[in-house]
């Protein structure tokens, strides 16, 4: 089975620290990732959850946390009813660039499910990244996130 990988890379005028916060704190998760809260101990082989209305959506075992730099783990949507061998892998890797960090998501590992052709939803994991990230970085540059869009 050959995997397909998911690059999306964006420049955010904040800091590597609250880009960090951002990623990994659920006071900032559920403002710009539908709602999602976060959490784990961010240790390498701790698990990962993103949960909404109590229930967790998704999860992962980290792979590697280095603080303002790099948080990869792998990814498991609890819906997901695509045939796999393993799960797939998200990494976020931010590097700082003057007043900017650039922020760049890898996943990792998709089958062909895992990419929707369609340019009016935010089904499929390369039309939910980048309204997930272009959230993030409205919100880390202005304080508020893009209005909701019914699709």
């Amino acid at each position: 089975m050959a995997d397909t990988t998911f690059v999306y890379v964006t420049y955010i005028a904040t800091t590597p620290e609250k880009l960090w916060e951002a990623l990994t704190n659920s006071e900032f998760t559920k403002q710009y990732f539908f709602g999602s809260t976060i959490e784990s101990d961010w240790q390498e082989g701790s698990r990962i959850t993103y949960s909404r209305n109590g229930q967790v959506s998704d999860y992962g075992t980290i792979l590697k946390c280095e603080p303002y730099r790099i948080l990869s783990f792998t990814w498991t949507y609890v819906a997901d009813k695509a045939i796999r061998e393993e799960p797939s892998q998200v990494t976020f890797e931010l590097k700082q660039m003057e007043s900017t960090v650039k922020l760049t998501l890898k996943h990792e590992k998709l089958v062909p499910a895992d990419i929707v052709d369609k340019d009016d939803t935010f089904e499929g994991l390369n039309n939910g990244w980048p309204a997930i990230l272009s959230n993030l970085k409205s919100l880390l540059e202005t304080g508020k996130t893009l209005a909701p869009v019914a699709l």
